[in-house]
């Protein structure tokens, strides 16, 4: 499976509490979000603000993408939600 990121927006979704952003999968948009709270416990956001989670996903945009990869790998396309545990368990992020 051949995955890509675009340039494009990330946009967070208050309801989710997650940043979201848009990968290609075989040339098919698969949805994908990281949320507010593994972004602060793996990657560095300072607090859950909009600001320090963007700040957070931008520094560490590589390793984000690559474990949405993964992700959208496991799931055949499927879209996905990184959480804490899913990035601990694959060593993405710190700790």
């Amino acid at each position: 499976m051949k995955i890509t990121f675009p340039e494009g927006p990330v946009e967070y979704d208050t309801e989710e509490l997650a940043l979201t952003f848009v990968a290609v999968a075989d040339s098919v948009p698969v949805d994908c979000a990281i949320t507010a709270e593994a972004l602060e416990d793996r990657f560095g956001a300072r607090s859950l603000r909009e600001p320090d989670l963007r700040q957070a996903f931008h520094r560490n945009r590589d390793a984000i993408e690559a474990a949405a990869a993964r992700l959208i790998e496991e799931t055949d396309g499927k879209p996905v939600m990184l959480h804490s545990g899913y990035l601990r368990m694959y060593g993405a992020g710190r700790r």
